[in-house]
């Protein structure tokens, strides 16, 4: 196919819509001004999600989350550890919500398994043994590197080309169209010019600063998150609390290591987040609460990063409150053609954030071309070193 689209980022987004536009016949360029899912993405909860965390407060998340899991769990199979979640009660309020919980995951169409807390405890004997409830559920734990290169891979063995350390510095216009991109190699300092049919903006956080470029606005709200690292695997499953999304209330298990998360405030920059003293006491506290002793072997990392999520800027709303969900801009809507942004979501769900970028792209130039993300496999993320 003659049509090039280039795609900004190669987080798990950029990746997803690099492999679904590759497959559907596009060539495809990827820019990314860092390594591969070197920003959000890299920085994450590393989380699978089954939906089940948003099933009382964002039914509409939590239903792409689920039917996304499912997805990734028959391409992705590499890339995922299929460990499963727990949902615990900690205290009495947190077991009067046991059945608005129940009833919001099967109203999502998400499976649960209600077990005895004796049995929990037999399954995580590290968990607090003060627990009242304990509900599973299909989560799941990701490596983001390898999460983002398998989808890199696939998109390459089907012809597309990834740049890396290669920032967008501005547009090129061709009239009110856009017709290309100027990028900076950030280890030569040498500019060139890339053109294209159609740019994607796939850059998460940053999405709203790339769309200025262009000379319009994406309500693309940065929403900041403290996670805390330590070198120990405290639980075979993914720990959650049972109760609306809230700071430190969960903890993943990746590898050999336990991630307690998270944080939320708004940020105005995605490139500087100060990490504030109180978050990290709080999230220390809230680790105890689930695991007595949470810190034995060390903190291996505090570390922050920027949520995509979609808003309107100077909403008095906190970021708890703004949806996970994703929404796609066409912006010729704004007087620019040639320009599409994908944003907000969650890294779960980037396959199906890529499906609703590309069918726009599709349509935008008069085609129609099916989506084939949902069956194909994907390669091991090693191919995309081949």
């Amino acid at each position: 196919m003659s049509h090039h689209v280039i795609v900004i980022g190669a987080g798990s987004t950029g990746a997803a819509v690099a492999h679904d536009l590759a497959l559907r016949g596009f060539r495809v360029t990827v820019v990314e001004r860092g390594e591969v899912a070197s920003g959000t993405s890299g920085r994450n909860h590393c989380l699978l999600h089954s939906g089940a965390r948003y099933a009382m407060r964002d039914p509409e998340s939590a239903r792409e989350c689920i039917e996304e899991n499912m997805i990734l769990r028959r391409i992705m199979p590499e890339a995922l550890e299929l460990n499963d979640g727990l949902f615990v009660a900690l205290d009495e309020r947190d077991l009067s919500l046991k059945e608005r919980f129940l009833a919001a995951c099967e109203e999502c169409g998400i499976p649960t398994r209600e077990i005895p807390v004796k049995q929990a405890l037999a399954m995580e004997p590290c968990l607090n043994p003060d627990i009242l409830a304990a509900v599973q559920v299909p989560d799941g734990v990701f490596e983001p590197f390898r999460f983002c290169l398998s989808f890199l891979a696939t998109a390459k063995r089907h012809g597309a080309t990834v740049f890396t350390y290669t920032e967008v510095v501005d547009f090129v216009f061709h009239g009110q169209t856009v017709a290309g991109v100027r990028v900076r190699d950030r280890r030569t300092g040498e500019e060139r010019v890339i053109g294209g049919d159609i740019v994607v903006n796939a850059a998460g956080p940053w999405s709203g600063k790339i769309a200025a470029m262009a000379g319009v606005d994406v309500p693309v709200v940065p929403t900041a998150g403290v996670m805390i690292s330590v070198g120990r695997r405290w639980s075979r499953m993914v720990i959650n609390r049972l109760n609306m999304p809230g700071d430190g209330d969960i903890i993943v298990p990746q590898r050999r290591t336990a991630i307690i998360g998270t944080t939320s405030w708004r940020v105005e920059d995605p490139d500087f987040i100060p990490i504030p003293e109180d978050h990290v006491r709080l999230l220390l506290d809230r680790a105890e609460r689930f695991i007595p002793g949470y810190t034995q072997g060390g903190i291996r990392g505090i570390f922050a990063v920027a949520r995509p999520l979609v808003g309107r800027r100077g909403m008095a709303v906190d970021g708890r409150e703004l949806s996970r969900t994703f929404e796609c801009f066409d912006h010729a809507a704004d007087g620019v053609e040639g320009f599409v942004t994908i944003t907000g979501g969650k890294m779960t769900t980037a396959r199906a954030m890529a499906e609703k970028a590309v069918d726009v792209v599709c349509a935008k130039l008069g085609l129609e071309i099916p989506c084939r993300t949902r069956e194909v496999p994907l390669l091991s993320y090693r191919a995309f070193f081949e």
